[in-house]
């Protein structure tokens, strides 16, 4: 999906960033809860990265389906709760 490690890494932390709970979801701060001191690495995975996003979201559902749960026909509820 993204064939270098360096994307791949600014993607997981642009992904931890838009799950974690920092209320505005700025390149900015999304930057700084990963440790880096600016955003130019997030912006350019966002504005000029290529990739499939069919293929992205087959790749996450079956993460959560096949690793996180375990079973093909288990439910993930998620709330407010936490």
């Amino acid at each position: 999906m993204l064939p270098r490690r360096e994307l791949r890494e600014t993607g997981a932390d642009f992904l931890d960033g838009l799950l974690s709970g920092i209320e505005r979801k700025t390149g900015w701060l999304m930057a700084e809860q990963s440790g880096a001191e600016r955003p130019y690495r997030m912006q350019s995975l966002l504005g000029r990265s290529h990739w499939d996003a069919d293929r992205l979201r087959d790749d996450v559902r079956d993460y959560g389906v096949e690793e996180a749960l375990g079973d093909e026909d288990g439910v993930l509820i998620v709330d407010e709760t936490g």
